[in-house]
Order: C-alpha cells, then sequence, then structure tokens
C-alpha cells in the first residue's frame, strides 16, 4: 500500500463526502479510492467511514485520523511549494471577490500594482455589492466587511474600516447644515440598501455619547458607486466607507457631515475556504493588502476637516 496516496484518498473521501466525488477530483476510479480506504482501515485495524447508500461519514476514530493526516499531506505540500522559486508560485489565476467600492481611488491602484509584481498571474477580479460565496462562485480569496461567522471559512482580519456622513457643498447650502444628530430627520438620506438597520442612524460623539435618530430614506442601492454619484449629485446625505470619500472632501466636491459625530467602523477581513491549504499566490496578496491598508490607509486617507 502506497500510504500517501491512501491518506490521500481517505482526505479526499471525507471532505468531498462521497467516494465518487472524490475519485472525480483525484482522476481515479471510485473503487481505487474504496480500496485504499479499506487498506488504511485494515492496516489500523480501526473503521474510519461509516458508509450508508446516500451519505459518508467518519467515525470517532476516523475524525482523530483524520486531523493528523490532513496535517500531514499539508505540511508534504508545504515541503514541495518551499523549494520552488517565487516565480514559479506566482502563476496561474488568482480569484479576488470584493465590493464594488474596491475600483475606487488607492485600492484600485492596489490591485493594478500588485497585477504588474507578478506579470505571470491572472487576476480574475469578482466585484459586488451582493454576498458572494466563495465556493459556488469559485473565488481564492474575498474582502468582506463586518462581523463574520462562518466556520467554512479561514478568516483574517485586515483592519478597520471607517464609515462617515457626507453631502455636496450644493446640497448643504440648499438644505443647511446639521449641527447635532437629532438634525438628520429633517433631511434627504441616501441608504446602502444592503444594512440591516434601514431607518436609523446611529452615531457617537465625542464624549462617547451615543445617539440614534430615525431617518426617512429618498434613495436605496445596493451599489455604494450610484450612492457616491447620487450625493455629487446632491441629491442627499449618505453613509459610506472613508476611502471612498476623504479624496472627494479634499477636493471640495463632498463635505463631511457632523464630523465631530462617528458612525460605527466596519472590521474589514481576509476570508478563503478552510477545506484545503492556502497557496502561496493567496497568502502574499493577502499579506500585500494588509501593509498596504496599514500603511496608506492610515497614513493618507485622514479625515481633511481633523487633518
Amino acid at each position: 500500500m502506497d500510504k500517501i496516496v491512501a491518506l490521500t484518498s481517505f482526505v479526499t473521501a471525507v471532505d468531498m463526502g462521497s467516494f465518487s466525488a472524490a475519485a472525480n477530483t483525484l482522476g481515479i476510479s471510485q473503487p481505487a479510492v474504496s480500496q485504499h480506504v479499506r487498506s488504511l482501515e485494515q492496516e489500523l485495524a480501526t473503521r474510519l467511514l461509516n458508509r450508508t447508500t446516500r451519505q459518508l461519514g467518519t467515525t470517532e476514530a476516523g475524525d482523530r485520523y483524520y486531523a493528523y493526516a490532513r496535517d500531514i499531506l499539508e505540511k508534504l505540500q508545504e515541503a514541495d511549494r518551499s523549494v520552488r522559486s517565487l516565480d514559479e508560485q506566482m502563476t496561474g489565476c488568482l480569484s479576488i471577490g470584493a465590493a464594488q467600492g474596491f475600483t475606487v481611488g488607492a485600492f484600485a491602484d492596489f490591485f493594478t500594482a500588485f497585477q504588474k509584481r507578478y506579470p505571470k498571474l491572472c487576476l480574475n477580479l469578482s466585484l459586488h455589492d451582493h454576498f458572494q460565496d466563495l465556493q459556488a462562485e469559485g473565488l481564492d480569496v474575498a474582502i468582506r466587511f463586518g462581523d463574520l461567522h462562518d466556520d467554512r471559512l479561514i478568516v483574517r482580519k485586515l483592519g478597520t474600516a471607517e464609515r462617515c456622513l457626507t453631502a455636496s457643498p450644493e446640497y448643504l447650502d440648499t438644505h443647511g447644515r446639521p449641527q447635532t444628530p437629532e438634525d438628520l430627520s429633517e433631511h434627504r438620506y441616501l441608504l446602502y440598501s444592503n444594512f440591516l438597520n434601514q431607518r436609523e442612524i446611529p452615531l457617537t460623539g465625542p464624549g462617547g455619547e451615543r445617539r440614534i435618530t430615525r431617518i426617512t430614506p429618498t434613495m436605496r442601492s445596493n451599489n455604494s458607486a450610484m450612492l457616491r454619484h447620487a450625493a455629487l449629485a446632491g441629491l442627499g446625505i449618505s453613509v459610506m466607507h472613508s476611502w471612498m470619500l476623504y479624496p472627494l472632501m479634499r477636493e471640495g466636491k463632498l463635505e463631511h457631515v457632523l464630523p465631530k459625530w462617528l458612525y460605527d467602523p466596519q472590521p474589514l477581513h481576509a476570508v478563503y475556504p478552510s477545506n484545503r491549504y492556502i497557496p502561496l499566490k493567496v497568502r502574499r496578496f493577502v499579506d500585500e493588502f494588509t501593509a498596504f491598508f496599514d500603511q496608506q490607509v492610515a497614513r493618507d486617507w485622514r479625515d481633511p476637516v481633523q487633518s
């Protein structure tokens, strides 16, 4: 029995949930996968899998053995990768999911600079404001906002994305500049429709006090670029991520509304599937994006009102 082949068949069968799916993944026959697993069980004198006509599940011993077997295979893969050059590993396609707002300003600059550094790597950027299922959409990594609760994913926090209220000078000249959170209730509001709270604006004051103001949206969109365009056109007040707004504020095209009151920030994460090893190109992308976020965002995207 080739132990590595047998371990690979066992781990793949557990990951895929069936011998037939494992066979398709490995490019061998279903009987071969089944025989590899039986050989392991015979050598260990222990049943590793419970087999039924409808599903495949691990026994208690199988659970423990799977954890060790998967770790062994991933360490072997890591050993193979360690002797390859960076140039050899940064090839093929890297599929990245992110919000459409990432095409704005410095984030777009990061993507283009990353591709230039690794010209043999093809970047496949899937930019949507809706939730993206990594496995269903074939993504290697995605950048997501907010608190995440998904055991199927590996999650790495990249930082915190600030948000603020903004409007055009023309709108504020016409409708007045809010001086308190309560003033927001008298204004037109442009709402990102994926927000859970559709009727209230929660803000934190300079002394840490919390205020919640009820509002009535006059426009909703699940596209942040559309809301930014509407704000620039003077249609109302909106809340967006700061990196989209501060360059426009510096140019005088938008103003920070209630600059002393903070809108709740969002954690920013990189997520990738947990059912396989993490390729170098994914780790390199996440590491470089994290460094970019730390160095560039913190340094260059300060609030123009406060800087």
